[in-house]
Protein backbone atom coordinates (compact mmCIF):
# COMPACT_ATOMS: atom_id res chain seq x y z
CA UNK A 1 0.00 0.00 0.00
CA UNK A 2 1.44 3.40 -1.02
CA UNK A 3 2.58 5.95 1.64
CA UNK A 4 -0.17 8.63 1.82
CA UNK A 5 2.20 12.07 2.13
CA UNK A 6 0.78 14.54 4.71
CA UNK A 7 1.08 18.44 4.49
CA UNK A 8 2.72 19.61 7.57
CA UNK A 9 1.85 23.49 7.74
CA UNK A 10 3.62 26.14 9.55
CA UNK A 11 2.64 29.28 11.31
CA UNK A 12 3.76 32.45 9.47
CA UNK A 13 5.46 34.14 12.51
CA UNK A 14 6.54 31.69 14.64
CA UNK A 15 7.39 28.35 12.54
CA UNK A 16 5.43 26.22 15.09
CA UNK A 17 3.17 23.04 12.95
CA UNK A 18 -0.27 23.93 12.54
CA UNK A 19 -3.27 21.44 12.31
CA UNK A 20 -5.28 22.64 9.13
CA UNK A 21 -8.62 22.73 11.02
CA UNK A 22 -7.36 24.66 13.65
CA UNK A 23 -9.63 27.58 14.90
CA UNK A 24 -6.98 30.47 13.95
CA UNK A 25 -5.27 28.39 10.87
CA UNK A 26 -3.09 29.48 8.88
CA UNK A 27 -1.85 31.19 12.48
CA UNK A 28 -1.09 28.96 15.03
CA UNK A 29 -2.79 31.45 17.88
CA UNK A 30 -4.55 34.59 18.13
CA UNK A 31 -1.00 36.16 19.39
CA UNK A 32 0.75 35.15 15.79
CA UNK A 33 -2.46 36.56 13.79
CA UNK A 34 -2.58 40.05 15.43
CA UNK A 35 1.48 40.53 15.22
CA UNK A 36 0.69 39.73 11.25
CA UNK A 37 -1.88 41.86 11.08
CA UNK A 38 0.18 44.73 12.79
CA UNK A 39 3.00 44.44 10.11
CA UNK A 40 0.19 45.15 7.41
CA UNK A 41 -1.13 47.75 9.33
CA UNK A 42 2.41 49.65 10.02
CA UNK A 43 3.29 48.95 6.16
CA UNK A 44 5.47 46.48 7.17
CA UNK A 45 4.48 44.71 4.38
CA UNK A 46 4.53 45.90 0.89
CA UNK A 47 3.91 44.80 -2.93
CA UNK A 48 7.39 45.66 -4.89
CA UNK A 49 6.07 46.40 -8.30
CA UNK A 50 2.78 48.03 -9.12
CA UNK A 51 0.17 45.85 -10.30
CA UNK A 52 -2.03 47.10 -13.43
CA UNK A 53 -4.70 46.17 -15.00
CA UNK A 54 -4.81 45.07 -18.69
CA UNK A 55 -8.17 47.11 -19.36
CA UNK A 56 -6.77 50.05 -17.77
CA UNK A 57 -4.05 49.70 -20.92
CA UNK A 58 -6.24 49.21 -23.70
CA UNK A 59 -8.46 52.56 -22.33
CA UNK A 60 -5.86 54.51 -22.52
CA UNK A 61 -4.65 53.19 -26.13
CA UNK A 62 -8.25 54.11 -27.47
CA UNK A 63 -8.21 57.19 -26.32
CA UNK A 64 -5.11 58.03 -27.72
CA UNK A 65 -6.45 56.93 -30.97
Amino acid sequence: MPHQRTLRLKCPMCKVEVKKGAPDFPFCSERCRLIDLGKWASGAYVITSPVTDIGDDALDEEKNS
